[in-house]
């Protein structure tokens, strides 16, 4: 096994994409990031490269593991073709050497079996934050009723977007009821001017929010999907998502993907009568 580190994003881009691309739902995060860095449109935050961690393992047959981390988030990783090479695995960590890592988020069984061996090896511990599912749609349910006007958010929502975008943050913890006040308009004009985000109006109301995240070939990512509490319970959040599902699809993308909490049985219901199907498990692994 050889481990390939990088410091070139393109030139990274250039060996992981087609392989990444076996499994384009799955792979939404590392194929995003390296679809962001390539470009090099956007550098704030951890949207540069400079800092990334890109890492391939490969044999005789090819690349058999390729990680990327985005400080400060997670290390992502995908096997090829979903077999798990316990030796690429041990030849990672082995580079990895004292590069600090926070955690891990990938498909299910490689997240838990890299959590096992890295933390075994540093003599640490890992704790499960998300249990995640993949969803991947490619047609929405006709029969799904759509309720209230879709738009995008604009710089007039800045009295109240703030506000959700901390509500949703604060939800990653399925139950979480203790939000962030906003500070600094600056993060949320930020999101505002990506025009990503959507808004649901109800006789001329916001009601909902959902929006897209990363961008690929095929495929785009949805998410930000929150809906007030007083809100809730009113089909809102079933629209919003069930009409910029749509709005991807018309616009030439063939699949949309979403994750979900497995904690909350409410959104992973809704998401399945839209038209989404479950392809894939994914965890959050944190290392204490």
């Amino acid at each position: 096994m050889q481990l390939k580190l990088y410091t070139d994003v393109h030139e990274f881009y250039n060996d992981t994409y087609d392989v990444l691309m076996r499994h384009e739902a799955q792979n939404l995060i590392p194929l995003g990031n390296i679809i962001i860095g390539h470009e090099g449109k956007d550098k704030t935050d951890w949207r540069d490269p400079v800092n990334w961690l890109m890492a391939t393992i490969s044999d005789a047959k090819g690349i058999q593991l390729t990680a990327i981390m985005t400080p400060p988030h997670n290390i992502t990783l995908y096997a090829s073709d979903n077999i798990i090479n316990p030796e690429a695995i041990n030849c990672l960590i082995d580079g990895l050497k004292d590069r600090e890592i926070p955690g891990v988020t990938t498909e299910k069984t490689l997240a838990e079996y890299f959590a096992k061996e890295y933390t075994l090896r540093k003599g640490i511990t890992f704790k499960t934050t998300m249990s995640q599912r993949i969803y991947e749609l490619t047609a929405v349910n006709p029969d799904i009723q759509k309720v209230g006007i879709v738009r995008l958010l604009d710089e007039k929502d800045i009295h109240f977007f703030p506000y959700w975008a901390e509500a949703f943050y604060a939800a990653g913890s399925y139950g979480k009821t203790e939000m962030s006040i906003p500070q600094d308009a600056d993060p949320y004009l930020y999101r505002i001017a990506s025009k990503k985000i959507y808004i649901l109006e109800d006789n001329g109301i916001p009601v909902s929010m959902a929006g897209y995240t990363r961008v690929m070939q095929t495929a785009i990512g949805v998410a930000f999907v929150y809906t007030p509490p007083y809100e809730r319970g009113k089909g809102y959040a079933t629209s919003i998502v069930a009409q910029i599902s749509q709005l991807a699809l018309d616009t030439g993308f063939t699949k949309c993907v979403l994750y979900t909490d497995l904690a909350n049985p409410i959104s992973n219901n809704i998401y399945q009568k839209i038209g989404y199907r479950p392809i894939c498990d994914s965890l959050q692994l944190k290392f204490d």
